[in-house]
């Protein structure tokens, strides 16, 4: 998840990675189901945070991610289909 606001405050606050492609996503917080529609795939399928180590780990259904601007490994985290 790559944090980032241009100098003025204004575009999106966040743009979101999923399976490398990035999405612009103005809320602090994204869902499970959220990050699956941006991908374009269901939610059934499953969905894995990749962190900046590459640890994977599987979202929870209704699981809440809270995005952190300005964290440095808030640049790294993405997102894949399960």
């Amino acid at each position: 998840m790559a944090s980032f606001r241009d100098c003025k405050g204004h575009g999106p606050k966040y743009f979101v990675n999923i399976e490398g492609k990035k999405h612009p996503w103005n809320k602090d917080t994204i869902t499970t189901e959220e990050i699956a529609e941006l991908g374009g795939w269901d939610v059934a399928v499953g969905v894995i945070e990749v962190d900046r180590d590459n640890n994977e780990r599987t979202l929870a259904p209704g699981e809440v991610v809270q995005l952190k601007p300005g964290h440095g490994f808030a640049k790294k985290v993405r997102w894949k289909r399960g």
